[in-house]
């Protein structure tokens, strides 16, 4: 998984198993600042998402340049305005983000389309189909972390996504023990990608985009090969 570039320059693999999953620990839990998780903004709005992981994911969008980045899971809106700032400072982009949870108060973008619905619902998918007919897209799962959602989710927008474009499943840490209690108790997002992966071709799982070591989404960064 994502330790695996660590046993690489290390031979005690189950120091290093304990460093990470202490690690994850401390950034989900720790009290004293409120879970470094629950406590992390982008331009005064929550965006729980790794810092890490947020360079990344600029790093694909700079690279990529999408015309439209999916985004299943709003919540507080935060990662869609990261998004959709970041298509600012390049120029190019927009972001569709769906959530099935009616939220007050989104900061308005000109680059955002909010979609109020469930994620893999007809009517949700058909306008998001066909907004993305001839586009280049990347898509970000971030809404229920169940496997069975997860995989729904999968088949469908992998369909969507551009050829050498990013379909990124997130927070697929949360199916191991370090944040078990987070989200989802027994299978989730992993075990979503694991089966997704041993039957879907055309995809490969780009563990490159793990670079930083740290990061929520380990085995989820899935690039469309053909």
């Amino acid at each position: 998984m994502y330790r695996d570039n660590f046993y690489k320059l290390y031979n005690d693999t189950k120091e290093i198993d304990n460093i990470v999953d202490e690690f994850h620990k401390l950034y989900y839990y720790t009290a004293c600042i409120n879970g470094t998780w629950r406590n992390t903004k982008w331009m005064g709005i929550p965006i729980f998402k790794n810092p890490m992981d947020m360079i990344v994911y600029q790093e694909l969008i700079y690279k990529i340049r999408p015309d439209i980045i999916i985004e299943t899971g709003t919540k507080m809106g935060g990662s869609a305005l990261f998004f959709a700032n970041i298509c600012d400072n390049i120029k190019h982009g927009q972001v569709i983000t769906v959530d099935i949870n009616k939220i007050n108060n989104l900061r308005l973008h000109d680059r955002i389309t909010y979609l109020n619905g469930n994620s893999v619902d007809t009517i949700i998918v058909d306008f998001i189909k066909q907004r993305c007919e001839n586009k280049k897209v990347m898509v970000i799962l971030d809404s229920d972390h169940a496997k069975d959602h997860v995989l729904k989710e999968l088949n469908i927008y992998s369909e969507i996504v551009s050829i050498g474009s990013y379909l990124i499943v997130e927070d697929t840490n949360i199916s191991n023990s370090p944040v078990c209690g987070i989200g989802t108790v027994g299978e989730g997002p992993l075990e979503a990608v694991l089966e997704f992966m041993g039957n879907k071709h055309g995809y490969t799982i780009d563990r490159s985009m793990e670079k930083f070591y740290f990061t929520f989404n380990p085995m989820g960064w899935l690039k469309r090969i053909k």
